[in-house]
């Protein structure tokens, strides 16, 4: 057990990290087993609770993978992935946008609610949040799966300053086309960071972080600056889903965010651990 004297000691060394970043946004990305996990889905609400309560400005964006998959198979659909994305029809449009902005986004608002909070769900259609138009790359056919083309924060601005937590599902409006369209969570959190001139992005993924050898999860590289990363990708240290993610990361930089984080979700609390402490936790890119 924690001493009385050891609990002043963790305040005290997270007081200057609460005051670089008070009135700060933190856009943090939520997805990945730390959903699955009750535990882990606590430990992240309570996290973003206590980022809330001591003043910096949270935006969760999450996706919901299992969740979508669970429901495709109630319907008797069986899920594809095309080159890692979704491919979505208009079936699968349909249950992604009731699973994402229905049960999973109010479940989230709820739950944040429940634990003290104040907080309201959005989607990328409410005030146009996020625009896209259908993705069509190298010629490969995703269905409804969309390209970001344009990110309108007001909406998102407006919850913060109403003293809110806005908590944003992935599922853009369709500028192309009279349709709505899956947005890579990732993809989304980046952009909307960008957007709202955020201090920091937080990705939640399921292992360390960026690993030097992805089979041991003991040769975690803490840092890495932008201009490391091609050789990182050549060297095949960055490989896999860890690609798109670091690339997120790299786009969040290149648009103003100061510093981006991949942490491990299976970690309880990883987001204060890297918010608060000096030690941090998971890859920060820089």
């Amino acid at each position: 057990m924690y001493s009385n004297c050891e609990r002043a000691k963790t305040l005290v060394e997270a007081l200057p990290y609460i005051q670089r970043f008070h009135g700060k946004v933190v856009a943090i990305k939520y997805g990945g087993n730390a959903m699955i996990s009750p535990e882990l889905f606590d430990a992240v609400m309570e996290d973003i609770i206590l980022l809330h309560l001591v003043g910096i400005h949270v935006v969760l964006v999450h996706g919901g993978g299992p969740e979508i998959n669970e429901m495709l198979k109630k319907v008797g659909k069986e899920a594809r992935f095309v080159n890692g994305l979704r491919y979505t029809d208009k079936e699968t449009m349909d249950i992604v946008q009731g699973v994402l902005c229905g049960k999973v986004n109010k479940d989230l608002v709820s739950t944040l609610i429940r634990k003290g909070a104040r907080a309201i769900g959005l989607c990328g259609m409410d005030g146009s949040l996020i625009e896209a138009v259908r993705m069509t790359k190298d010629g490969v056919d995703y269905g409804l799966v969309g390209e970001i083309v344009k990110v309108n924060p007001g909406v998102v601005e407006k919850a913060i300053e109403d003293g809110m937590i806005p908590v944003v599902a992935t599922v853009a409006r369709g500028v192309d086309e009279d349709t709505a369209y899956n947005i890579n969570a990732d993809t989304a959190a980046s952009r909307l960071a960008v957007a709202l001139g955020a201090e920091k992005l937080v990705i939640l993924t399921d292992t360390r972080g960026v690993l030097r050898d992805p089979k041991d999860e003991d040769t975690l590289i803490k840092a890495i600056r932008k201009d490391e990363i091609p050789a990182l990708m050549e060297e095949g240290v960055i490989s896999g889903g860890m690609i798109p993610k670091v690339a997120c990361c790299a786009d969040a930089i290149e648009g103003g965010v100061a510093r981006t984080h991949i942490l491990d979700g299976r970690v309880p609390h990883s987001i204060l651990i890297e918010m608060f402490t000096d030690e941090g936790a998971g890859t920060m890119i820089y």
